[in-house]
């Protein structure tokens, strides 16, 4: 079993520096424009994925849905375990604002910032289901930056941290109990 996964498009919070969280922000004109850089560019590859499957947050889904209507394969229903991490009241500001309201562990200091720990569950449990459910088959999800750095520490931990680029394409192969990195953070498909 193979699992892509994709951060989002940008948004106009994104290009504004500011944490979105849950809060539900649309793709702006780049962030369309970079999905259709990813859709062109898997279309071009040798086809592996089965299924696309998103957050339902909008800029994730209209993501997934560029996607999954380039390459001609099923959109399945979005599933609320990949949305973002839940920032709380830090929602909305930019990195200054927190610094200043919260200090650098902002993180830990402002109230309703979900846990890595909780993070992480969710994209354990959804991983877990589909693993069982569909272990033939190749998923491609579309998600979002925190959320998918904290699943990829938790399921490869030797990899480097990064930064998760918006339309960043990561591929994990499940071999045995484990999976293993076959691609990581890519995003050549922007630059073209």
């Amino acid at each position: 079993m193979l699992i892509g996964l994709v951060r989002h498009g940008k948004t106009s919070w994104n290009e504004e520096g500011r944490i979105q969280g849950q809060t539900d922000i649309p793709l702006n004109e780049v962030g369309v424009s970079q999905a259709k850089a990813l859709a062109s560019r898997l279309s071009g590859e040798a086809r592996i994925w089965d299924a696309v499957i998103s957050s339902d947050l909008q800029r994730a889904r209209a993501t997934a849905q560029i996607i999954a209507e380039k390459l001609g394969l099923p959109l399945l229903d979005s599933d609320p375990r990949l949305r973002e991490r839940f920032f709380g009241e830090a929602e909305g500001t930019k990195e200054q604002e927190r610094h200043e309201r919260w200090g650098v562990n902002w993180r830990d200091a402002a109230n309703g910032v979900e846990s890595n720990e909780d993070v992480r569950a969710r994209g354990l449990s959804a991983i877990a289901e589909w693993t069982e459910a569909f272990p033939d088959r190749n998923l491609l999800l579309v998600s979002h930056g925190s959320f998918l750095a904290q699943l990829l520490a938790e399921v490869c931990s030797d990899l480097e941290d990064q930064y998760i680029s918006n339309l960043s394409y990561s591929i994990l192969e499940r071999r045995a109990d484990s999976w293993h990195p076959q691609l990581y953070n890519c995003t050549i498909h922007l630059n073209e």
